[in-house]
């Protein structure tokens, strides 16, 4: 009989526990207040438009913290959220779409702006209900490099051996020219400088003698 009295006071308290908890949760979600996040995601170009694309496409706040799912017009809805900022991602296997990030105040004011990873201090605000639009197709593989002939052109092994040859083939062309081989020759009579001869270097060195000028002969006309 005891046994019983212990077994019937134990449930008793147990019960008692669970209500007392229950209680408590209920006063906690009446104290936080509870938004919708709500907006609209367009499907690519009619030409590239997929089949069933709405049940294909999911959306999700925080990495899958709260998710919501697109109707047959492409709008979505996500209930039950709580004040906080949010960052909605758009989840296709076929085209990426920008995500956005979503601010709730206590006061249940809603403001939409750009993610940016680099400049997070940028604010560049976006239209609220949203307006999701995709940016292009996801690439899961690069393309393999093509062959061109630029390739084999700007390749410094082909520039090595062509150039030799352009100038073998050009120059003696621009030398038979008249003008060309005057002005050549008058250039090198501008850069043309009588060197001292060795013998009268070293002279000046072991001696401290200067070198002698040579006498420039002018012809005197008759």
């Amino acid at each position: 009989m005891s046994r019983f009295i212990a077994l019937f006071l134990s449930f008793i308290l147990l019960a008692k526990e669970q209500c007392l908890a229950l209680d408590t949760s209920l006063e906690d979600d009446s104290d936080t207040a509870r938004y919708v996040v709500e907006g609209r995601v367009f499907p690519p170009d009619p030409p590239f438009t997929p089949a069933n694309w709405q049940s294909n496409t999911n959306l999700q706040l925080n990495g899958g913290e709260y998710l919501g799912f697109i109707k047959e017009d492409g709008s979505f809805v996500i209930h039950n959220v709580p004040s906080g900022s949010y960052v909605l991602e758009v989840l296709n296997s076929d085209y990426m779409y920008e995500p956005v990030r979503v601010e709730i105040n206590s006061k249940g004011k809603f403001r939409a702006r750009k993610v940016n990873h680099i400049q997070t201090s940028q604010v560049i605000q976006v239209s609220y209900p949203l307006k999701l639009k995709p940016m292009g197709r996801h690439r899961y593989f690069q393309v393999r490099e093509q062959w061109r002939v630029t390739d084999f052109l700007v390749n410094p092994m082909i520039l090595m051996m062509v150039l030799p040859l352009l100038l073998i083939m050009v120059l003696p062309k621009m030398m038979s020219d008249p003008e060309t081989k005057k002005e050549m020759e008058q250039f090198s009579s501008l850069t043309k400088f009588e060197m001292p001869e060795m013998s009268e270097i070293m002279t000046s060195l072991f001696t401290g003698q200067q070198p002698a000028k040579k006498s420039v002969k002018t012809k005197k006309r008759q």
